[in-house]
């Protein structure tokens, strides 16, 4: 009730989506990569800036609102997904197995190698929060509700997700048109590969697809597509029940052989 009473915060909301959907989309062709400039990232800029308390725009207690509903809005993207994909189902089902696998991998790459490398740059427990996954919505309402936003965990998953939205689209927009160029990978297979959790990182990746291969263009957006919400889906119980709980364990093992010597207690140790 507290947050459908606080008009401010829903004005202020609506203000900044029609300013940025006024800005639109941007692309900056790069070689055979994209960079591609979203709307989104617009609206994280805007809301930096209207956040700092010099200013006195924003009251603390409002921004606590305001993160409440990354919950709901993730529901709302998963279900906007769905609907995308539910006409091909069919064609998303002969790929299915393959598409469901590639959350090994994105384990693989956030907690094996990312893990190990958070720890020896000082992190403490904002490490845990910060690579058991790419720490999409979904993932933030995981370490929300498990630890809460203001713990460590939670101050690591926002600072991941505050970084993928600046740069995530970029870098994937760059990556996935120059490993395209190089034509040594299945249209297909970096399509599925574009869909990483995130709607924004799998526009700006299958954008840069699409130039190369235009002539498989709805191809490329159908697996897209279909791996974006698979990896949304399985992504979150993956997440809780196989990510989240091997980081912990990881975490206490290798803090003693990596961490920093004079690392402070930890809260939540």
């Amino acid at each position: 009730m507290a947050i459908l009473k606080s008009w401010k915060i829903h004005a202020l909301a609506l203000v900044i989506v029609m300013i940025c959907e006024w800005i639109g989309t941007k692309k900056v062709p790069l070689g055979p990569g994209v960079l591609l400039f979203l709307p989104m990232l617009y609206a994280m800029l805007i809301g930096g800036v209207i956040s700092v308390p010099r200013l006195k725009l924003i009251k603390l207690e409002e921004m606590n609102l305001a993160s409440t509903m990354l919950g709901i809005t993730a529901l709302m993207l998963v279900t906007k997904l769905g609907t995308v994909i539910g006409p091909q189902i069919a064609k998303v089902a002969q790929s299915g197995l393959a598409l469901s696998l590639q959350e090994l991998g994105h384990f693989l790459g956030t907690v094996v190698l990312g893990l190990p490398i958070a720890i020896a740059l000082g992190l403490g427990r904002e490490s845990i929060g910060a690579t058991f996954s790419i720490d999409r919505e979904p993932n933030i309402a995981i370490i929300s509700e498990k630890y809460g936003l203001s713990s460590p965990e939670g101050r690591g998953v926002m600072s991941i997700y505050i970084c993928g939205t600046l740069f995530g689209a970029v870098w994937l927009g760059l990556l996935a048109g120059y490993l395209a160029a190089l034509k040594i990978f299945h249209p297909y297979a970096l399509a599925m590969g574009a869909g990483v959790g995130s709607g924004s990182m799998m526009a700006a990746a299958s954008g840069a697809i699409k130039s190369v291969f235009p002539d498989q263009a709805n191809e490329i957006l159908l697996y897209a597509g279909a791996s974006n919400l698979l990896t949304t889906i399985i992504g979150i119980y993956f997440a809780l029940f196989v990510s989240l709980p091997l980081t912990e364990k990881l975490y206490s093992l290798l803090k003693p052989i990596l961490g920093r010597k004079d690392d402070s207690k930890e809260v939540g140790a």
